[in-house]
């Protein structure tokens, strides 16, 4: 089975980017590869390692870390097998261990089969510099309490995960959500982004920051 490449953005020719759904719940995960220095980050696998390293092998692209905008079991349940394929770390945001760590009672409430995940190797926080394509780290708390963001300025783009979706937002009912944490997110962290910025959230179509603030009726930006 090919991965689906959910929506070609055109990129830079030294940049290599993908968008695909994986997994049971259809996460969006995301490649960001930089062809030149031949080192790329995977984004939020959820599921269908094969297939995610099978790219990362025909674009010839050494995995540098496997960095995650939360901890909800749909953009975690590859992890284990890209880092015991390639090595390379798992990032976190601290404050989502707890889902982390809660993997198997996330899927078993569901009905999904997983494993237990390794502990990760390093942590995510506000600002954090990401390992290729001058990415940086934004901590977005809401939809978890350790939300994050990634944001890489050269390429006007901005991976959201759960927190901003194309005419929604992420839930804040599931334990440790707060809708006032992440319209506060939204507003002060991802609004402020220029309007062509382009934006991949965690599920479904992608979207741009200025199309959210004329026209999401859950935080509106006007």
């Amino acid at each position: 089975m090919m991965v689906q490449q959910k929506e070609i953005i055109a990129m830079p020719e030294e940049v290599f980017f993908r968008t695909f759904p994986v997994g049971p719940l259809q996460c969006n995960c995301c490649i960001i590869g930089d062809l030149t220095r031949r080192r790329a980050l995977v984004v939020d696998p959820g599921g269908e390692a094969e297939q995610i390293l099978r790219l990362l092998r025909d674009s010839q692209l050494e995995l540098a870390a496997i960095i995650h905008t939360h901890g909800h079991l749909d953009h975690i349940l590859a992890s284990g097998e890209l880092h015991q394929a390639t090595g390379a770390p798992l990032y976190l945001h601290p404050e989502d261990r707890f889902l982390w760590d809660g993997l198997v009672a996330q899927c078993q409430a569901l009905g999904i089969a997983c494993k237990p995940l390794p502990a990760p190797q390093a942590w995510l926080r506000d600002e954090l510099p990401l390992a290729c394509c001058d990415g940086v780290t934004f901590h977005t708390p809401g939809h978890t309490p350790g939300s994050v963001s990634f944001w890489f300025s050269s390429l006007k783009l901005l991976v959201a995960g759960d927190t901003l979706f194309r005419g929604s937002v992420g839930r804040t009912d599931l334990p440790g959500g707060s809708f006032r944490q992440i319209e506060r997110s939204i507003r002060e962290r991802l609004y402020v982004l220029d309007g062509d910025v382009r934006v991949v959230p965690g599920h479904g179509g992608l979207t741009t920051i200025g199309e959210e603030c004329r026209s999401n009726p859950f935080v509106s930006g006007l």
